[in-house]
């Protein structure tokens, strides 16, 4: 492995005693339910299963601890935490994401003209078992033509009209800005003119890998590395009309959503793991490595403009995951919906320390190798 595992105190858990971590009793009982009900999570390549999970899981619902102090006290007694090292001694790195919320009509007129679109029907998952011989390596989505599956047309052929006539339109925003934003967040609340309000997830993608528009916006020497943010993109595109599709379109891979209800407005969207995400107390992990549902403490010195200039130090639960989250020190952290939250997520890009609380129906052998 290129990390190791180094068991820790709550007590050397940074602001470990000042954290509420009351949030999380329902997400746990939610994913405790989907494990019951619907399907396991997968085990990442860690080794901790749903089934030490759920003994953690089952706990919260069944103690149903009130107040901070009593919620650290159920961890404190449930959990044990570990530091996760990286093996080339670097630290690990946050993000952070939002729910975009986006005004649209259900038809197109003069100003709303950029629509969300749903999965095609021609559109193939592609995996190892299926993959046609010399199709690109790492796309997971292809098209199915003439009896043979073939790459499906990406953003730019996509925006330049090869989907229109066959009724896939979701709804029309003002800007294709505002839509790319939304491919890349993962989901969106569309508004109507009457206030009523549809969520959209992912539901697939075009198959072509994803490239940052921030990195070509960098390497072209349009944008400080050093201050690169969603905000400062946002910005060069206003202000370089002109050279919107292009920088758009380097970007090939394309999102396609499916609509659901906002049935309750204090919630982020449904994500990878199968249940609503809650701001500010919502990771993204790398999947392959990490199982959803299991608790992360999360501290970082730099990260303070979400804590009113306090460093950033929060319990979290593993619920999503992404492409560009790889690693076992990388998290991508839910800030909420709308133009707020993204002020927020913009602006994350921080060093910070993870610390993993692995049930105790599994820590002992942890401990086990570490000695």
């Amino acid at each position: 492995m290129d990390y190791r595992l180094v068991p820790a105190r709550f007590s050397a858990l940074p602001g470990w005693d000042e954290d509420d971590p009351t949030p999380l009793l329902a997400a746990m009982g939610r994913c405790r339910d989907h494990i019951r009900t619907v399907k396991s999570y997968r085990t990442g390549s860690l080794g901790i299963t749903a089934g030490e999970l759920l003994v953690l899981l089952d706990a919260a619902v069944d103690e149903k601890p009130v107040g901070a102090a009593a919620m650290r006290a159920f961890f404190e007694a449930h959990c044990v935490p570990f530091r996760i090292e990286k093996a080339d001694g670097t630290a690990g790195f946050v993000t952070a994401f939002y729910e975009p919320e986006v005004a649209v009509k259900a038809e197109p007129d003069a100003d709303h003209r950029y629509p969300f679109y749903r999965r095609p029907d021609d559109l193939v998952d592609i995996d190892d078992a299926n993959r046609p011989a010399g199709f690109p390596e790492g796309y997971a989505f292809g098209l199915a033509k003439d009896g043979a599956v073939v790459e499906h047309p990406d953003r730019g052929e996509i925006e330049r009209g090869c989907l229109k006539g066959r009724g896939l339109e979701i709804a029309y925003a003002r800007s294709k800005v505002e839509v790319f934003f939304a491919h890349v967040q993962g989901a969106a609340r569309l508004v109507y003119p009457d206030g009523s309000m549809k969520r959209i997830t992912y539901a697939a993608k075009s198959g072509h890998p994803f490239s940052a528009i921030g990195k070509l916006l960098i390497d072209r020497g349009e944008i400080d590395a050093a201050t690169v943010s969603m905000a400062s993109i946002r910005d060069w595109l206003a202000r370089h009309e002109d050279q919107v599709d292009a920088v758009l379109w380097h970007n090939r891979s394309f999102i396609f959503f499916k609509e659901a209800a906002v049935d309750d407005a204090a919630l982020g969207p449904i994500a990878a793991a199968k249940v609503p995400l809650v701001a500010g107390r919502s990771l993204a992990v790398d999947r392959l490595i990490h199982t959803f549902g299991l608790p992360f403490f999360i501290s970082s010195d730099s990260l303070t403009h979400m804590d009113g200039g306090k460093p950033f130090r929060r319990l979290m639960l593993a619920l999503d995951t992404g492409t560009a989250i790889v690693g076992p020190a990388r998290g991508d952290i839910f800030t909420g919906s709308g133009d707020a939250a993204g002020a927020l997520a913009g602006h994350v890009r921080n060093a910070a320390t993870f610390h993993i609380l692995i049930p105790r129906a599994a820590a002992e052998r942890y401990l086990h190798a570490e000695g």
